[in-house]
C-alpha cells in the first residue's frame, strides 16, 4: 500500500500495486460469504471513486489490488474499503478493533513490462502460497478475463497490453512453465514512517505522552522500551535516536542486547 508523503510518491501513470494486510496476520476471510462481501465493498468504492481495477486476489490474510487511481484518491479509496469491510467483519464475528494493519502499502507501476509482471504475479499469489493452481482459484480477477467482467476493467487492460484472451492465457501459463512465480517477489519493501507518524505510533504503543521521559528511565527499562519501538514497522534506528534525543550507538546496543 508508502511513507514520507504520498504526494512525493505519486505515479506518473497513476497505476499502483496495493497490498492491504490484516492486523497480526489474522485471517480476514473465514468463508466465501466474507469474500463476496469484500468484493461488494470493492465494487462500491470503485463506483464511488471511479478508479480502474486491473487485477485482484483475495488471500487468507491480505489482498492484492492493481489500481489506476485516475482522481488521485487512493488513500480515500483504501480507507473507505477497509472501513466498510471491517464494520461488516466485526459485526458478524462479534469483535472490536482493527481488522487491517495500520495503513495499506502501495508501490507505483511505471513501465508496461512491470505492469504485466504485476498482473501475472497477483494472479499467481495463490499458487505461490501453495493454496491451489492459479486458474482454479475462484477469488482472483483471472477468470474475469474469460467471461463477463464484474469488477475488473479487463477490456481496457487487454487493449493496453495489446493481447487477446488466448495470448493473455498463454502469458500466464508460460509463467508456470518457467516457474517464474517462485522467483519473482513484488511484495512491498518495508513502509517508511515519517517522524510525525513514528511519534504517534510510539506514543500509542507505549501509552505515554512525553517521549523525553524515556531518557530518565534506568538502563534496563530504557533498553526494553527501545526494543519495543524498534519492532514498529517502518521505523528506522537513526530515526528512533533523533526522536528520543539519544545516540544511534545507544539504539543499536539496546536492540542487539534484547535480540538475544
Amino acid at each position: 500500500m508508502p511513507r514520507n508523503s504520498r504526494e512525493n510518491q505519486k505515479s506518473h501513470t497513476n497505476i499502483y500495486h496495493v497490498i492491504l494486510r490484516s492486523i497480526n496476520q489474522q485471517e480476514i476471510f473465514y468463508d466465501n460469504i466474507d469474500r463476496s462481501k469484500f468484493l461488494s465493498c470493492l465494487k462500491v468504492t470503485k463506483e464511488k471513486y471511479q478508479y480502474d481495477l486491473y487485477a485482484y486476489i483475495l488471500m487468507n490474510n491480505h489482498v492484492h489490488l492493481l489500481i489506476m487511481d485516475k482522481e488521485d484518491k487512493l488513500s480515500k479509496v483504501m480507507q473507505s474499503l477497509a472501513t466498510s469491510y471491517a464494520m461488516y467483519f466485526n459485526k458478524k464475528y462479534n469483535r472490536i478493533g482493527h481488522v487491517f494493519y495500520n495503513r495499506f502499502k502501495s508501490k507505483y507501476v511505471e513501465s508496461l513490462p512491470h505492469f504485466l509482471n504485476i498482473v501475472r504475479y497477483i494472479h499467481f499469489n495463490c499458487e505461490k502460497a501453495m493454496m491451489c493452481e492459479f486458474d482454479k482459484f475462484y477469488w482472483s480477477s483471472y477468470h474475469e478475463f474469460f467471461r463477463s467482467a464484474t469488477l475488473v476493467d479487463s477490456t481496457k487492460l487487454l487493449k493496453m497490453i495489446e493481447m487477446n484472451q488466448n495470448e493473455f492465457k498463454f502469458f500466464h501459463e508460460e509463467y508456470r512453465r518457467i516457474k517464474g512465480f517462485e522467483k519473482d517477489n513484488f511484495e512491498m519493501e518495508e513502509t517508511i514512517l515519517d517522524d510525525g507518524l513514528a511519534i504517534q505510533r510510539i506514543k500509542e504503543i507505549l501509552k505515554i505522552d512525553n517521549l523525553v521521559d524515556i531518557q530518565n528511565f534506568n538502563n534496563k527499562k530504557r533498553d526494553e522500551i527501545i526494543w519495543k519501538i524498534a519492532k514498529i514497522e517502518g521505523i528506522r534506528k537513526n530515526q528512533i535516536a533523533r526522536i528520543l534525543g539519544v545516540s544511534e550507538r545507544l539504539i543499536y546496543r539496546a536492540v542487539e542486547k534484547n535480540k538475544n
